[in-house]
């Protein structure tokens, strides 16, 4: 496999020096990930060598080592120092990230990106409603049980519980199986808890938002669809009213 870089020859100049660069960067690093995807390297596979990916690749040292450092930053390839490159598990901690500030900024602004957020989960947890029904007897239904009475405990002194919330829509999840969807979950809630304080309305009172999730928790035991797709809307209307 070569890497098609963009034309080094000084007779035949290319305006921008620096964008050719990085495309000359950009497409060493897809190489990469083609490397990786044609071999069938699984998660936590080595990868050759520098020296041998640098004569398969024919590029020098430096460039290599710059395009494995922008993939490691992405989760693809984890670098372990003295024992080599090995395949990464591509976490969701990039798009995380991005996330946060995209939200952070729209809280500075007309929190449109927050309200796109939000949307996105909701479709996502909405538009799963008759999977989780179709696993029905795969559902943890104590451990949702628990996850709403520790909400309740929490309400009943005024307090707000967020790890028995996050279990709760864990929970409800995981028996599709969709590692991707629980993942994604996981994100979407830890940003937009993250910048619950600063949001321009207040909160839901703790036992209002208890109530929730007790709503959808019944929903699911009659095992009714529209039945329970009303009750997850309910909750995300009450979300979306504090941001417009």
């Amino acid at each position: 496999m070569v890497v098609r870089l963009r034309s080094q020859d000084p007779r035949q100049p290319e305006p921008g020096r620096h964008g050719g660069a990085r495309a000359n960067q950009l497409a060493l690093q897809e190489a990469i990930k083609e490397l990786i995807v044609q071999r069938g390297l699984a998660p936590g596979s080595l990868l050759p060598t520098e020296q041998v990916l640098a004569r398969e690749l024919e590029v020098s040292r430096h460039p290599l080592r710059e395009a494995m450092k922008a993939l490691e930053a992405l989760g693809i390839v984890d670098i372990r120092h003295g024992y080599g490159t090995y395949v990464g598990s591509v976490s969701l901690g990039g798009l995380e990230a991005g996330l946060a500030f995209r939200s952070a900024r729209s809280i500075k602004g007309d929190l449109s990106d927050i309200r796109d957020l939000l949307e996105v989960r909701e479709v996502l947890e909405t538009g799963l409603v008759a999977r989780v029904l179709d696993q029905f007897d795969q559902i943890d239904l104590p451990a949702l049980e628990e996850a709403v009475a520790e909400m309740e405990r929490h309400a009943s002194s005024g307090e707000y519980a967020p790890d028995a919330d996050l279990r709760f829509h864990e929970t409800l999840y995981q028996p599709l199986g969709n590692a991707l969807v629980l993942d994604l979950l996981r994100v979407f809630w830890r940003v937009f808890h993250a910048m619950d304080g600063d949001l321009p309305r207040e909160q839901a009172d703790p036992a209002v938002i208890a109530s929730w999730h007790r709503d959808i928790l019944e929903a699911l035991r009659s095992r009714e669809e529209p039945a329970l797709r009303r009750a997850i809307g309910v909750h995300f209307h009450a979300i979306r009213a504090r941001v417009g």
